[in-house]
């Protein structure tokens, strides 16, 4: 069967809720942040995703799916995604989830500059000044050389920018790879490198009184009661489903006119956040976010402005008359 093709509406739907489902496992890993390692959750959230995701595979079009001489490619793109999502687990660890939510929105802006560089799709003025309002917005977050910066705060932006890059590369290799196919291995590769990290800290020798993201990464394994084990596991459902549904929308779209719609998120960390730790945001935490969330607002109007006047660029091999 021919890979899906180019559909906006599709995309952004297919966005919208796997952001709706991945904020669900925000929530779950801030809550066992302060008792688990990181990777012991990775580790049981990559192993209940497994077959899943094989099941997704399959329903695409069948097992071969997974052997493609864009296997190389794939895996790579999976160590890039881990990258992006540890970084951002690390951050829950130290900081509120509305603030990490919102660094994390960086991711949005390099999608665009990416989509630009790389795709050769068309920004706009209206989209570059977004951008840079949206990069302000970011540098009022993060406040370096204030009393209250935190290093934490960098790690959103690096899960932004590292989910930028992944984002990119599966609208790249949507033409020849199917999205089951991109999230089993990059399950595979959080499976590995997870794995490979309770062989170097599980024993708990490098623990001790630590900044809170590193004890995250680094405190050795813990015997879970079966409601943790259960939330752990629940991760891993999470996960298949999120993913799949990320990697679908940025094969269904061009990746400026998806990314955009990325800051709906930024609705379900104030909620999880106010409603089960009493974390809101200050005045200078809501001014940056209203900068960001602007700037992604302005992308999203100047992306529609030229699909009105019939000049909307279609991604290379797209069919803008094509819903499927």
């Amino acid at each position: 069967m021919p890979f899906l093709r180019s559909a906006p509406l599709a995309g952004i739907l297919c966005l919208l809720v796997g952001l709706a489902v991945f904020s669900v496992q925000d929530l779950v890993l801030k809550l066992l942040s302060s008792r688990y390692p990181l990777y012991q959750i990775m580790l049981m959230r990559g192993l209940v995703s497994f077959p899943l995701l094989l099941l997704m595979v399959r329903a695409e079009g069948g097992l071969h799916l997974l052997f493609t001489p864009g296997l190389p490619a794939m895996i790579l793109r999976g160590v890039v995604m881990f990258v992006a999502y540890a970084a951002f687990y690390l951050a829950l660890a130290a900081l509120p989830l509305p603030t990490s939510v919102a660094l994390y929105f960086s991711g949005p802006l390099f999608i665009t500059l990416l989509s630009v560089l790389v795709l050769r799709e068309r920004v706009g003025l209206v989209g570059w000044a977004a951008v840079l309002i949206g990069f302000a917005g970011v540098v009022v977050m993060v406040r370096p050389g204030s009393g209250i910066f935190d290093w934490a705060s960098l790690l959103p932006v690096l899960s932004g920018l590292t989910y930028g890059v992944a984002m990119i590369a599966a609208r790249k290799m949507g033409a020849t790879e199917s999205a089951g196919a991109m999230a089993f291995w990059g399950n595979a590769v959080f499976i590995v490198i997870a794995a490979g990290l309770a062989l170097v800290f599980a024993g708990g020798s490098l623990g001790g009184d630590m900044h809170p993201s590193l004890s995250f990464l680094m405190r050795g394994w813990e015997s879970a009661p079966l409601p943790d084990l259960g939330l752990m596991a629940a991760t891993g459902v999470i996960a298949a489903i999120g993913l799949w549904l990320l990697t679908t929308a940025y094969r269904l779209a061009q990746a400026s006119t998806v990314a955009p719609f990325e800051y709906t998120a930024m609705i379900w960390g104030v909620i999880w956040g106010w409603t089960i730790w009493g974390e809101w945001p200050d005045a200078l935490g809501w001014l940056g976010i209203a900068a960001i969330i602007g700037a992604g607002l302005a992308m999203a109007l100047a992306r529609a402005a030229p699909r009105e006047s019939g000049h909307a660029v279609e991604a290379p091999g797209s069919d803008p008359t094509s819903d499927r």
